[in-house]
């Protein structure tokens, strides 16, 4: 493998794991229905690199404007 391969699965799995902890956090808070949005995010990560952190930032922004 290459570096730059090396680099983007580091990059990947930190993205899940960072959508996992938001996970966590959000049904520490209570707030279970967003937690488990986060947490399918995390899963739909592993497969498709940066769908975890869109789903966080959409789900700061919607807490934001509403």
């Amino acid at each position: 493998m290459t570096v730059a391969g090396d680099r983007s699965d580091l990059l990947k799995n930190a993205s899940t794991v960072s959508t996992i902890i938001d996970a966590a956090m959000e049904v520490v808070k209570g707030r279970r229905l967003s937690g488990l949005f986060l947490l399918g995010a995390a899963a739909l990560s592993s497969r498709i690199p940066g769908v975890g952190t869109a789903a966080s930032l959409l789900l700061r922004a919607y807490r934001r404007l509403r």
